[in-house]
């Protein structure tokens, strides 16, 4: 799965993505893990897509 692709149907909050991303990075002195790295390129990747949504286009 590329990190641009968002599974559909996901209704999280950006409040809640970045609760997730920070957790991610509690411990900033420890490296992540492969897994973590995935994870938190989903995440980010999740929470360009909430961003965008909220913008309104202006007239």
């Amino acid at each position: 799965m590329s990190p641009d692709s968002v599974t559909a149907g996901s209704v999280r909050s950006a409040d809640e993505l970045n609760a997730a991303i920070r957790a991610l990075w509690s411990h900033p002195q420890v490296p992540l893990t492969d897994g973590q790295r995935a994870e938190y390129a989903r995440l980010c990747a999740e929470l360009r897509q909430v961003e965008r949504g909220n913008v309104v286009e202006a007239a």
